[in-house]
Formats: C-alpha cells, structure tokens, sequence
C-alpha cells in the first residue's frame, strides 16, 4: 500500500514557510541556467535565421569573415556569369558585391562604444534577403550619405534613430530608415550604399565579399567547388547558412560558462533541498512511527519522502521559470568572436528551455531528497513513536 500524493502536497503547505525558501533558492538556481540557455538560443536563432541555404557567400581565400575578406571588383566580374547563378526578372546576375567594416558606436549599455558593422551594399543585396524590409523611414538613396540601420541597432544606440547623423568615413550621414530582419543577424548591421560608403573608406577596389544566389540546392553545391577550387580567383565559397552557424561559436564560452555556474549554484540547491528535507524528517518522527503501525512498509515511506523532495523541487523550477519569463523578447548584444562587432538579438525563453529548467530542478530535488527519505525509511516504529 503506497502513500497517496496529497500527503505529501498537505505537508509543503503547512511547512510554507520553509517551502517557500527553499523553492525560492532552487528557482534561482534553475533561473541562472534558464536566462543563459535563452540568452544562446537567442544568438543561435538569429545566425541560423540569417542564412539562405540557396546563397552563396565569396571570400577571399583562407578567410573566416567578411570583415577581414578582399574581393575586388575584377573578381566580381569572373564571378558574377557562372554556371548556376539564379537572374532577375530583368535577366541580371543575382550577384551582390558589398564592402564591410565596423565603426564605433555609443549605446545604452556602452557610452564609450561598441563595434558595429556597417555594409555597403547595392538595392539588388537588399532584394536578395528575403526576409527584409522597412518597418520606419525609407530605404536609403544611391550616392547619398544616408544610412537604414537595423531593428536592434535603433533601439540600443540613441544616435542611430531616424532624424539622427551618424559621424564616420568623411563626414556625417542621415538616418533615413530602420529595417527589420526577423530575428536575422541583419538587424544588428547598418546599411548604406555601396559606392558611397567604399568612397568614404577609399576602398573602391578592395571590396569584402560577394553573395550569389543560386537556382536549386545542387547548383549551390556546385558553385562553391567551382569557385573554392578555381586558381585564377584565389577566392573561398562557402553557403550562406554554413557561414552564419560558423558564427554562433560567440555562444560556446558563455553557454559553457552559465552551465558550470548553474551547477556550481545546483549543488548547493541540492544540500538546501537535504536540509530541509532531513530537517522535516526530524519533525515528523511521531507521524513516521504513525504510517508504520499503520502498515505502510519502509519502501513507501521511502518513496514519499523520495516524492515530496521532488514536488518541493518541482515548484522551485516553476519558480525559476516565472522570473526569467519577463527576459523572454528582450534584446541585447554580446561581442561577434568573428566580425569583431557586436550581434544584437532577443532572449528567446522557449517552453522547452522551461520544460529543460524544471527537469533540472527535479534532479536537484531527487539528489537533495534521497538520503533524507532513506532516512526516514530506516527508522524503527517504537523509536520514531517516541519522537526521536
């Protein structure tokens, strides 16, 4: 005969107050791991987002970024007519030449500057990210000093917002849209065109990089060996979308960093969850000696003690839970390991880092509850009826 449930739950409710702590310690615990897990699974869904499986990124041979790539304009040409390369309806290449390089920026979080990217870029590399647009303003002007700066970028830097001059290169240049990307990498960047901005940095010819659109997944494939294994271009092709998960190792030492916190902070949850648990043991001495002369046997002692470790636990990830959930839609920014720049992007608390936490908090609940219902299990009847 087992010891049904609702005893154990009338238990955590007259001891509230102690249950009430110790959920409260493991729910910070599991909030630690929650907010870090939902901070990487942000980075991540923002650089897989931002690549089109369909799209081919050209950098100059052994290079790992745009930032440190040349190509020139020679190199476009050869490029730009290959086999496979998807045409406008006008019967133009999809073939986009863009220039990258960072400039300082002051934001809410950083008054003395933060790097972020700037791309010259030319209205058919706008048209072939598919998943861009306007959301305020206007796009900006060919051989105009103006600017469209991501959806991230005009929310955490102050100067960046329409109306406002942004000062580098050779002078100032005007706000004139914010554009959105979803929850793609594009929203971190700034945008201007092309000739401009390579005038402004005096690189006409030493350009970054440039993207291909292909017609089907084969054709992709394809391009990147043509390209990757041509002599005469001394040029790397690579997908898009390898380039962006490339990029999400800017998560790894974070990721690593907040689960080795969490388990630091786990363990102590795990002694809070023991004590209270031993402690509630010691109390109810009589009532263990009371389910015994009752007939529950010591393994069902056992596992409602086992049981309520968990529950109490259990209500600790909720807890976690409830306050990290406010972070969820938040954005920020940590430093690109590749580019040199920071990456804004939203905290995303999905249910199943929160399904994640609260299994976490139950594993905690069943290392801090074991000893103490082996405890309480062991005790002899006459010994546990007089209350020690």
């Amino acid at each position: 005969m087992g010891i049904p449930v609702s005893y154990n739950l009338r238990n955590l409710v007259v001891r509230k107050t102690t249950t009430v702590m110790t959920a409260l310690g493991i729910g910070l615990t599991v909030a630690v791991l929650l907010a870090i897990l939902a901070l990487v699974g942000g980075l991540r869904s923002s650089l897989q987002s931002s690549g089109n499986p369909l799209q081919v990124l050209v950098l100059r041979k052994g290079g790992t970024a745009e930032l440190s790539s040349v190509v020139t304009q020679a190199n476009f040409q050869d490029i730009k007519f290959k086999t496979g390369i998807a045409r406008t309806n006008a019967g133009q290449p999809m073939a986009s030449l863009e220039m990258v390089t960072v400039i300082d920026l002051e934001s809410v979080d950083a008054p003395q500057g933060i790097n972020v990217t700037l791309r010259g870029i030319t209205p058919l590399g706008i048209e072939m990210r598919d998943n861009l647009k306007i959301i305020s303003g206007r796009w900006f002007q060919a051989g105009q000093r103006e600017v469209v700066v991501g959806e991230s970028i005009g929310k955490r830097f102050p100067g960046a917002r329409i109306g406002q001059r942004l000062h580098f290169g050779r002078g100032d240049w005007d706000v004139v849209g914010i554009m959105s990307a979803g929850t793609g990498a594009s929203n971190s960047e700034i945008f201007g065109d092309l000739n401009q901005v390579s005038s402004d940095f005096q690189r006409p010819e030493a350009l970054s990089s440039v993207l291909l659109r292909t017609t089907d997944a084969v054709a992709a494939k394809a391009l990147v060996n043509d390209i990757s294994n041509d002599p005469k271009l001394n040029l790397d092709a690579m997908s898009e979308a390898d380039y962006y998960n490339a990029q999400t190792s800017s998560g790894i030492v974070i990721e690593s960093l907040g689960i080795f916190v969490s388990i630091i902070m786990g363990i102590g949850s795990s002694f809070a969850a023991m004590n209270t648990m031993y402690a509630a043991v010691a109390r109810r001495a009589q009532e263990i000696g009371t389910l015994r002369v009752l007939g529950f046997s010591r393994g069902s002692i056992l596992f409602s003690f086992f049981v309520e470790s968990i529950l109490l636990a259990a209500l600790g990830g909720l807890v976690g839970c409830l306050l990290v959930v406010p972070l969820n839609g938040v954005t920020t920014g940590i430093g690109n390991f590749v580019t040199f720049s920071e990456i804004d992007f939203n905290f995303r608390v999905t249910p199943q880092i929160m399904a994640l936490g609260v299994a976490f908090a139950m594993v905690l609940g069943a290392l801090g509850g074991l000893f103490p219902a082996r405890s309480a299990s062991r005790k002899e009847i006459l010994v546990a009826l007089r209350g020690i």
